[in-house]
């Protein structure tokens, strides 16, 4: 199982940026997934994660500008993000716990990170 996420860039202040994530391999089912970021210094954090039910969770910081969502058929997760700003600045790792075909356990993979610098 690999997970590959794009989007990343360098955007203005106040500008938007769309987050993509791909989960491939040999899945048989899906329970989370989400959207970590970690800035310079800093632990990573959660930003949103998001059920396969399609109930999802924003962190206090992003609610409002950032809106994560989920196609279950294409095992992808993606995150919009709007009115961006400078503090939003890091890497944004995707995250999903699933279940492989040739498991009977559900375990967390992890994409490479994507980095997102806003300018002020």
């Amino acid at each position: 199982v690999q997970l590959q996420a794009s989007g990343g860039g360098l955007v203005q202040a106040g500008g938007s940026l769309r987050l993509s994530c791909a989960a491939s391999g040999s899945i048989s089912s899906v329970n989370v997934m989400g959207w970590y970021r970690q800035a310079p210094g800093k632990q990573r954090e959660l930003v949103a994660s998001i059920e396969s039910s399609g109930s999802s969770n924003h962190a206090d910081s992003v609610k409002g500008r950032f809106t994560i969502s989920i196609d279950n058929a294409k095992n992808t997760v993606d995150l919009q993000m709007n009115s961006l700003q400078p503090e939003d600045t890091a890497v944004y790792y995707c995250s999903g716990h699933l279940r492989s075909s040739d498991s009977f356990y559900y375990e967390t993979y992890w994409g490479q990170g994507t980095q997102v610098t806003v300018s002020s």
